[in-house]
């Protein structure tokens, strides 16, 4: 019975607080006040209950709306309300015993509305999906109709709309029978099934752009300039609600309410989810979620910040470095405490993993927990930092990233490109120099191996993808035929980061291969076909970049790790983070934008000055992080922390990197795994050719390396890996050889409590606990004479334990 209080508490504290539930003091109105311009105007009013303390929730979907005056308005749900006629109006709106007046003047309700088929027609494309990449967005269209990814080619929608399949689709003389209608309608067949109701906004909204000639509108129109997102931001407590409001400003000074048009995404839904018609939803899990909104090419966020509910999470632990603060002031937001500190088993075993992708021996680790000086964790750290394991570990990850790929290269090359990126890590060369280099890189392959590049990565687009993706965490791919759906990257970004690539060339002159500059950095537009000139990413253009006897790659490089640049060293600073710590405060780590924040935005920004302050110095970054004690905290959660996984109140239970599993097990047997083609000995983390065949590599994530995506290693657990690690031929006959560590143990070590303990150190690092000590001695003594089966069985078994398989 005593046990069960501790959880009956527990239970109590995760029973959710719901903000609503407790009384206002006042309701606001958002905005107080309206004034509707033009044919259909409307504003989405949004109202909050205040309370006492400040604090607000929202109430629009509950408030009960009604007139006071004159009905030139219409009250649609969701606090929505359209203009009718001109004049001046009431509304008032009655929350939670609170009531108040927002007074609503209209004008211009009954102007004859001048269509734009940019502005009214294909935000509605985006929002029903049908330009999406799925239906009519797609590559080849769908049934014959096509229309641009997002709407980002009006001019070639139009087209399809007015020019193609005879004109059937658009029928001014009689709009409702118009293709674009009855489908969408649902009034014929239609493969994508019914998209608008006939009765709504939507649908006379086409009806009336049909009837009024279907106008493609004037070419000087006012441009949508932004959108804005109401709230910002706003904290929410466990199963609430929370409406939102877009609104688009356009050159003109216009602003209009568009959220019925935009499109939502939240970022992590197990958080905040998000309906079509912008309205938030919270979980049972604290956290943050960012909601992106987009109306036609522009993004706007907001950041629901959710707390545990329940008494204030009660901790104070002295900080190791500034690290810990800044990541305890997230924590104290959520209500959720930190785990204890990890042992030094616990830090052992994860640091060897984290810095060098190898296991501590069973020395290593005994003479580490009987170690009593009081830096012998820093100390360890700077022996991992010298070690050559540690090159061979981080070259290892440079190579996926920098596509060190033999089919590409040659066997040769693809070798000295490796080389090139090994000796730049253990002769810690600063990151922005290592940039500077490969971006740089002009000569014959074989001297300058880092121009092995360009034959690597072949197109100028994918060479400006890959540099974005790896030096800046930004992704590009998207935007070369369309607007970057989620982001602010659009065909002109891309063409002007492709344009520093385009006139590199890898030529055959006679026996060599040479990286050289062929003609102007430019490139034509895939959909205008102008000329662009070399741009990065949200600079202006640089004037000397069409200079042919120069190379603008310089221009680029000095701008990619230029100080004040706003990737570079937040990209590297959360890539290494990554590592250490299971996710980046981005993630995925490289896919940096405004729509995907970060988790700690003040930590990341702290981490990125650190790391630039530093010189890029990588070794003394990974001092820094090892050292806080965020690092070395435990992976044990308790009920405040049990469901976080972003905030980084305790280590993550993390699948080790196929090359990592594989020497590891190599160490656990004590007989070294076979690579076809490499000379023996050889281990999994030194394999600098990914083509190396090896079943365990392939279903453990190994990446192909035909792209810089971090996606393509894959780090998730698999069936297929776990039925390996237990059914393998090729591991048995392992854990079975004379040469192993089962028959050297065996042999060798005849007392079972230093047996006991020379298995938990080689396999988990730490000592036995009383228990196991107890089950080991127990299974070898029922053994007899079949001790050497005995102690296979065990190896076999802790092999196969998720203590082993994982980082933690």
């Amino acid at each position: 019975m005593p046990r069960l209080i501790p959880l009956a508490l527990s239970l109590l504290m995760a029973i959710p607080v719901f903000a609503g539930d407790s009384a206002i003091s006042a309701i606001i109105a958002d905005p107080p006040q309206i004034s509707l311009e033009g044919p259909n105007a409307r504003m989405t009013v949004l109202i909050d209950g205040q309370h006492a303390d400040g604090t607000c929730i929202d109430l629009t979907h509950q408030a009960h709306w009604r007139l006071a005056g004159p009905p030139i308005v219409e009250l649609q749900p969701g606090g929505v309300i359209l203009a009718k006629n001109d004049g001046e109006t009431v509304v008032e709106v009655n929350a939670r015993g609170k009531s108040l007046r927002i007074p609503v003047s209209v004008r211009g309700s009954q102007s004859l509305r001048e269509f734009h088929f940019e502005t009214d027609i294909v935000p509605l494309f985006g929002r029903f999906g049908c330009s999406g990449a799925g239906c009519h967005g797609k590559a080849e269209g769908q049934n014959g109709f096509k229309l641009s990814v997002f709407g980002y080619d009006p001019q070639a929608d139009y087209a399809s709309l007015r020019k193609e399949a005879r004109g059937r689709r658009i029928f001014p003389e009689a709009p409702e029978q118009s293709l674009l209608l009855t489908k969408a309608a649902g009034l014929i067949p239609h493969g994508g099934g019914r998209k608008i109701l006939v009765d709504s906004e939507a649908y006379t909204t086409i009806r009336d752009w049909i009837l009024a000639g279907a106008p493609f509108g004037r070419s000087d129109a006012p441009r949508l300039l932004e959108i804005r997102i109401d709230p910002q931001e706003r904290v929410l407590a466990f199963h609430t609600r929370q409406q939102l409001r877009v609104m688009a400003y356009y050159a003109d000074g216009r602003k209009l309410d568009v959220t019925r048009y935009s499109r939502f995404q939240s970022n992590r839904s197990a958080v905040a989810s998000v309906s079509e018609d912008g309205r938030i939803i919270t979980q049972d899990i604290p956290g943050e979620a960012a909601i992106m909104a987009a109306y036609m090419d522009q993004v706007a966020v907001f950041r629901a910040l959710v707390p545990r509910p329940g008494p204030p999470a009660q901790f104070d632990r002295p900080a190791a470095n500034w690290i810990d603060p800044l990541v305890d002031a997230k924590l104290k937001k959520l209500n959720i405490a930190p785990s204890e500190p990890a042992s030094d088993a616990e830090f052992l075993r994860r640091v060897y993993l984290d810095v060098i992708g190898t296991l501590p021996t069973a020395d290593e680790a005994r003479a580490f927990l009987q170690d009593t000086h009081p830096d012998k964790r820093s100390q360890l750290v700077d022996q991992l930092l010298e070690r050559p394991e540690y090159a061979d570990y981080w070259a290892l990850k440079w190579a996926d990233l920098l596509q060190v790929e033999r089919a590409a290269l040659g066997h040769k090359r693809a070798y000295a490109y490796y080389r090139w990126i090994r000796e730049s890590v253990a002769q810690n060369k600063p990151l922005d120099q290592l940039a500077r280099e490969l971006v740089t890189a002009e000569g014959p392959l074989d001297e300058v191996a880092p121009a092995s590049f360009y034959l690597a990565v072949k197109r100028p687009g994918d060479r400006a993808n890959a540099i974005s993706q790896v030096f800046l965490g930004v992704r590009i791919t998207c935007a070369e035929c369309h607007h970057h759906p989620f982001d602010r990257w659009g065909q002109n970004d891309y063409a002007g980061m492709a344009a520093f690539f385009a006139p590199i060339s890898v030529q055959n002159l006679g026996s060599i291969q040479v990286a050289k500059i062929t003609g102007p950095f430019q490139v034509k537009h895939a959909r205008t076909g102008e000329i662009i000139p070399p741009r990065p990413l949200g600079a202006n253009i640089l004037p000397e970049s069409n200079n042919v006897s120069g190379d603008a790659r310089e221009q680029l490089a000095a701008w990619l790790t230029a100080p004040e640049n706003p990737y570079f060293a937040r990209n590297l600073a959360n890539r290494i983070w990554a590592n250490f710590f299971g996710r980046g405060l981005v993630e995925p780590v490289d896919d940096v934008r405004s729509t995907n924040p970060a988790s700690n935005p003040q930590l990341l920004d702290a981490l990125a000055r650190s790391l630039r302050e530093n010189g890029y110095d990588v070794k003394q970054f990974i001092r820094t992080l090892t050292a806080s004690r965020t690092y070395q905290t435990s992976s044990k959660p308790h009920p405040t922390n049990l469901k976080d996984d972003r905030n980084f109140s305790r280590a993550l239970f993390r699948t080790m990197p196929a090359e990592v599993l594989s020497d590891a097990i190599t160490q656990v047997l004590g007989v070294p795994e076979k690579f076809d083609g490499v000379e023996p000995g050889l281990r999994a983390i030194q394999l600098w050719d990914n083509r190396v065949r090896n079943y365990l590599l392939k279903t453990f994530g190994r990446p192909e390396r035909m792209s810089p995506c971090e996606c393509e290693r894959i780090t998730e657990p698999t069936l297929t890996g776990v039925l390996h690690l237990l059914n393998s031929p090729e591991l048995t006959d392992r854990l079975r050889h004379d040469g192993g560590n089962a028959a050297r143990w065996a042999e060798q070590i005849g007392d079972k409590n230093q047996l006991a303990e020379e298995l938990t150190l080689t396999f988990y690092a730490r000592f036995p606990t009383v228990e196991e000590r107890q089950t080991i001695i127990r299974h070898l003594e029922k053994a007899g004479s079949q001790r050497r089966k005995a102690i296979e069985d065990l190896i076999w078994a802790m092999m196969n334990t998720r203590e082993f398989i994982q980082n933690h």
